[in-house]
């Protein structure tokens, strides 16, 4: 009888420590946590104390952020010494601390609770974790617990593309807020292309005045009308240069850095525009507004004469010192080079510098701008196009088509960051196409998660890390950009952020579900298509079309009909991975997904003749 008390003991303890962890909902998923016994009752007279003038900001949006999340105001108060304060949230700056530059340790205790690390950065991270485990509403007991957390990769980016369609500065520093939340630390600002250049260049009036402007568009992008004769340029905007210092000084805060892009030599139709003697052929162009031009208009700037570079010079001059950042990044990607072919100045400079083609000229071209970056303390990134030709000596690529240019950097020694297309571009499909904004292509949640940046074989320590990419074609409001960015950007925090071996589908799901509470109450957009069902068209071997239904996660029903009705718990149920035959003359599939017994996807309906078609 006696063993059997004990064993019914530890049932219980192990089942109420179950129940415990499953309240922890911080993503990404910390390195280390320890469960332990009671909890820290959050009052309005619990004192956020900082031991560092280096943290005043920290304790001030601790503060601010408490009140957003559950209406409590926190007074702050300075402090010496590195032992917390009782009933207090204690932020120390500890140089004995045993953690990385990035790292931190949480402790929640029931009388106190403390962030402690040896960089102000750190901290800032522990703070993330500590936000996340604060109940919305309700309850305001956190978890005891030990935590000991640093990231995988120092380089955790998102790119948000404000060319092709233009995002105010307060929508910006929006995104830095909720991106900070899940701890990214780079904001890529993709700043020029073809339909708009968005900084400010002094010295070069006309790139703002002409180039950040194009005729309103909307409707599907490449299917837009040109611009025609006479047509008002009245859609785009661009950032002053005070408006970029502000905008630098407020990621600073927040521990985030922004990588400036300037895209050349191809996808510079709206700077030609501006100054149409940067192009081969000196022909006048208008901005861009999504229309096909490719091939038609020469948006690649001429390699061939020296003004060129004078050019480039002049505008890396002022982004260098607006952008206190060590890296620029110059693009180099989908340059058309059919103009240079045709260009004399183009092709002399190849003659003259001994040059097989015209990729070894943009090759030329990016190693002049590399030595242009060096002169202003700057270090070059590129798309991996930049590997066409020859590599800049000291250049670092970030790897778009897939994995390959990035092994092939890495293993020439330079260093890249991962930002592949498979896994990380947040622009595409992320569920079925019948139902989502148009895009192209498909990026699911689970896909996302499934990234490994570092491929088999490879030095991880050229492997700075990964980003996700929100290229704007599609994307014409800040709104929407949070619907494609959220949840699959937490996907991407926690590839980039926990251990390999720390990561868990099905946990991840889990604390995904919580956090999306918290997008709600703050009125952020966010994507659902993940309770969606994934239809999977195929034909046997006498050509007839088969369906393949399946979910994104598990324990949810499939229901799905042929005849024109919307599906609900009453119509047929589905098995997942099940290979449905058409009945005959059915000329529609609708399918919906449940899950304890409500539904939980959207209900997708989709021609057969649009099946067929996803299959060739």
């Amino acid at each position: 009888m006696k063993i059997k008390r004990i064993s019914a003991t530890l049932i219980v303890l192990f089942f109420a420590f179950l129940s415990n962890a499953q309240n922890i909902n911080i993503i990404p998923q910390p390195k280390e946590i320890i469960i332990r016994k009671g909890n820290f009752a959050l009052t309005g007279q619990t004192v956020i104390s900082y031991n560092d003038p280096q943290l005043k900001f920290l304790a001030d949006y601790t503060s601010t952020t408490m009140v957003s999340l559950n209406k409590l105001k926190l007074t702050v108060k300075n402090y010496n010494g590195t032992q917390p304060n009782i009933q207090s949230i204690n932020l120390i700056l500890d140089g004995k601390a045993n953690t990385a530059k990035e790292g931190y340790l949480l402790s929640v205790t029931s009388s106190a609770i403390s962030v402690r690390g040896t960089t102000s950065q750190g901290i800032f991270y522990g703070v993330q974790s500590l936000l996340q485990l604060i109940p919305l509403k309700g309850d305001s007991k956190i978890q005891a617990l030990e935590i000991q957390d640093e990231p995988r990769f120092a380089w955790r980016g998102l790119l948000l593309d404000v060319s092709r369609h233009f995002f105010t500065i307060d929508e910006v520093k929006q995104l830095i807020d909720q991106m900070v939340t899940y701890k990214f630390n780079l904001l890529h600002l993709h700043l020029s292309d073809d339909q708009g250049w968005r900084v400010e260049i002094k010295k070069l009036p006309e790139l703002t005045k002409i180039g950040a402007w194009r005729v309103p568009r909307t409707g599907l992008w490449w299917d837009r009308e040109p611009p025609q004769e006479g047509e008002a340029a009245t859609y785009g905007g661009f950032y002053t240069q005070d408006q970029i210092r502000d905008l630098v000084a407020y990621a600073s805060k927040r521990h985030v850095d922004i990588l400036p892009e300037i895209d050349v030599p191809g996808h510079s139709l709206a700077a030609i525009a501006a100054y149409q003697n940067l192009s081969s052929t000196k022909l006048p162009y208008k901005v861009n507004p999504g229309s096909k031009f490719y091939t038609i208009d020469d948006n690649s700037l001429c390699a061939g004469r020296e003004s060129t570079f004078e050019f480039l010079d002049t505008v890396f001059t002022e982004i260098a010192e607006l952008f206190p950042f060590e890296y620029i990044h110059i693009g180099g990607d989908e340059c058309y080079k059919g103009f240079w072919k045709k260009c004399d100045d183009c092709q002399k400079r190849i003659k003259d510098n001994g040059l097989k083609d015209e990729n070894e000229l943009q090759s030329y071209f990016i190693k002049r701008l590399e030595k242009i970056l060096q002169q202003k303390g700057k270090k070059l990134m590129g798309w991996d196009e930049i590997l066409e030709g020859g590599l800049a000596p000291n250049a670092s690529v970030m790897s778009w088509r897939g994995m390959e240019g990035g092994i092939a950097a890495a293993k020439a020694n330079h260093h890249v960051v991962m930002s592949p297309n498979t896994f990380a571009y947040l622009d595409l499909y992320q569920g079925d196409p019948s139902i989502e904004p148009p895009t192209y292509s498909m990026l699911r949640l689970n896909t996302v998660y499934n990234f490994e940046p570092v491929p088999a074989g490879i030095d991880s320590t050229f492997i700075l890390g990964g980003q996700g990419n929100l290229w704007s074609e599609s994307v014409p409001t800040f709104r929407h950009a949070e619907y494609m960015f959220w949840p699959r950007s937490f996907a991407l925090a926690e590839v980039l952020w926990t251990p390999r071996q720390g990561k868990n589908w099905n946990d991840f799901i889990r604390r995904t579900e919580s956090r999306l509470n918290l997008l709600t109450n703050g009125d952020i957009n966010y994507a659902r298509s993940f309770y969606d069902a994934v239809i999977t068209p195929s034909k046997d071997e006498k050509g007839n079309l088969l369906i393949q239904v399946d979910t994104e996660i598990e324990a949810m029903e499939i229901f799905y009909t042929f005849d024109n009705t919307y599906p609900d718990h009453h119509s047929t149920v589905c098995k997942k991975g099940e290979k449905l035959s058409i009945p005959k003359d059915a000329d529609t599939f609708r399918v919906t997904t449940y899950r304890d017994g409500k539904p939980i996807g959207r209900i997708i309906t989709v021609p057969l003749k649009e099946l067929e078609k996803r299959i060739n």
